[in-house]
């Protein structure tokens, strides 16, 4: 596996060319958020990532995580890393400085998250889970469960997990089982769950389970559900440890990918139940446990960057330095693969398609701050209306393509792709988890159409597709070949998706099965064309950047071959998923179970 750095000049260009930085800097708490600031930040957490986290990727992979006598171990180097992370401050980054958080943007957090989720997907999964259990109990936990919890898990000696899936429940989460017994003010909870991540470690001492659970008597489905904080050890009033709890980790399961990362299986309640507290009220544990799913949907997009940028790296390293073959041309001796046209193909497909997620995923991290921090009500609920729109969009359209642009990676490598001592392999297994957890990407898809277009009356998405047709007029009006081919295939997919958006409007009402069939035509729709508008506000910020002078004429130069390069491979994709989505899902819907 080759090593990793993080494309620290791609980075800066996003945050600060494309999605101006220096504006969120300007909301009432991101002061501190300077470019410059965000500079250093960024060149510190590369050198984590690049020279510890990294370096344990491969070889943790290998050995994965055990479980001894009921206590989880990690591979060696895990835990010393994780030391070294936490004393970073890198836990804290976007939380609340009234319990310990930097206060930092989360479009800066966003670009921290690739770089850990690059360097070492295993080890990144701990604090993304934290991450959302913090944003969890910071808007939902009591005045007491927050002062007790909150700075602990932000400072990173607690972690936090997800306990949602059960046995015979899967995705359907109204079909839980695990119980909630009242006892004074606490509750005694018996149950199991299945695909913990780190539900155990051997990191912190303390790990605080957010789980649901069904009270005596509760409404059945969803509307029964309520939501408990269970610590592995009970926490005292002055926030000293106390004894375990009744919980345990049964088993670790064995998986395709993401070896080193514990996905545990755990059981509450062996003796007398596991003690626990209730957050948000009774009953309203889904509506609680969104706030933790939404910021891991968000999260798990960028995972799919951060795999397919990993990918790249190995690939293009290795299109570099494997002599193969005369080239097209006929040169003397062989050559390095990158001179062969196909390879140059793929390798492009990879760089532009990791482009265009890289500005969806940072837009919608600049769409959470405005949506947290923007002092105007109206700005602040159109944020919000956007990043409602995009967190599906990035779960869903990210996660396909990372696992697409991996496998493009494992190509590049030819027969050595399929070696696992290259790392091409490790790279596309531990990507084929991130469409199925957080809820699957069908999920996803369904939830977009249902919730986030028909039920708004697609009012966010026009809101979009406006915005996106402000960026055409502009590239109209630039000179040369390269914005003429970008404006016309953006306007193309602009089309496409305001066409699919009316089809959903109109057919929905009167056939839902007939709309969801499409679904996910519809959200591959919706990714390849904001990623695109995105793409394409880069390239007009390259230009701009080209007429002023005194940068990096190269790069953004490279910004423009890209652009195009997307607008005539992604984009013309949009026209064929418009025409899948409507005549597809009928003839979907007309299959029967023997012709299977």
């Amino acid at each position: 596996m080759t090593a990793y750095s993080a494309p620290l000049k791609d980075m800066a260009f996003v945050l600060n060319r494309v999605l101006d930085l220096k504006g969120v800097s300007s909301l009432p708490g991101y002061e501190a958020a300077e470019p410059a600031l965000v500079e250093q930040v960024l060149e510190e957490a590369n050198k984590l990532a690049r020279d510890v986290l990294a370096p344990l990727n491969a070889p943790g992979d290998r050995a994965g995580s055990r479980i001894e006598n009921g206590v989880v171990r990690t591979p060696d180097g895990f835990k010393q890393a994780y030391g070294q992370f936490t004393e970073g401050g890198w836990n804290g980054v976007p939380f609340d400085p009234d319990y310990g958080g930097q206060g930092l943007p989360w479009l800066v957090q966003q670009a921290l998250a690739e770089m850990w989720q690059s360097a070492n997907m295993s080890f990144g999964l701990c604090p993304l889970l934290t991450q959302g259990a913090i944003e969890l109990l910071h808007a939902h936990g009591t005045a007491e469960q927050k002062a007790l919890y909150l700075p602990r898990m932000i400072a990173g000696d607690w972690t936090g997990t997800m306990n949602l899936t059960e046995p015979q429940a899967g995705s359907d989460v109204g079909a839980v089982k695990t119980r909630a017994v009242p006892e004074g003010n606490n509750y005694r909870i018996t149950g199991q769950k299945i695909y913990i991540t780190y539900g155990d470690h051997d990191w912190t001492e303390n790990v605080i389970h957010m789980v649901l659970a069904r009270l005596p008597g509760a409404p059945e489905g969803t509307k029964g559900i309520s939501l408990f904080l269970v610590p592995k050890f009970l926490v005292n009033p002055d926030g000293s440890l106390g004894e375990r709890n009744d919980l345990r980790p049964v088993s670790l399961e064995h998986k395709l990918g993401i070896n080193a990362s514990p996905t545990c299986v755990m059981a509450y309640g062996d003796k007398d139940g596991a003690i626990g507290y209730l957050v948000g009220g009774e009953n309203r544990g889904m509506e609680c446990m969104f706030t933790m799913m939404n910021n891991a949907r968000l999260a798990v997009g960028t995972q799919g960057l951060s795999i397919a940028e990993r990918a790249y790296q190995q690939a293009l390293d290795y299109a570099k330095t494997r002599i193969q073959s005369r080239d097209a041309s006929g040169s003397a001796e062989p050559v390095a693969i990158i001179r062969h046209p196909d390879v140059r193909r793929m390798l492009m497909s990879m760089k532009s398609g990791i482009e265009a997620m890289r500005g969806l995923s940072y837009l919608a991290a600049w769409a959470l701050d405005h949506s947290k921090r923007n002092p105007d009500d109206g700005e602040r609920a159109r944020a919000q209306r956007l990043i409602d729109l995009l967190t599906p969009i990035v779960k869903g359209w990210c996660t396909d393509l990372g696992i697409e642009i991996a496998s493009t990676g494992v190509q590049v490598h030819g027969g050595m792709g399929f070696i696992e001592e290259t790392g091409a392999a490790q790279h596309y297994r531990d990507a084929r988890i991130l469409p199925i957890y957080e809820g699957t990407n069908g999920i996803q898809a369904n939830d977009l159409v249902g919730r986030k277009i028909v039920r708004d009356e697609a009012a966010s998405m026009h809101e979009l597709i406006a915005e996106m047709a402000g960026t055409l007029d502009v590239l109209r009006k630039q000179p040369g070949d390269d914005m003429e081919v970008v404006a016309r295939a953006l306007e193309d997919g602009i089309d496409a998706l305001e066409l699919a958006t009316g089809w959903l409007m109109a057919t929905f009402p009167e056939d839902r099965s007939l709309a969801l069939a499409g679904a996910a035509y519809y959200l591959k729709l919706c990714g390849i064309v904001i990623g695109g508008w995105m793409v394409a506000r880069g390239a007009l910020a390259a230009l701009d950047g080209l007429s002023s002078g005194g940068e990096d004429a190269s790069f953004l130069e490279a910004k423009l071959v890209t652009a195009r390069f997307y607008a005539e491979h992604y984009l013309p994709q949009a026209t064929g998923l418009l025409a899948a989505m409507v005549e597809g899902g009928r003839s979907t819907l007309a299959l029967d179970e023997a012709q299977f």
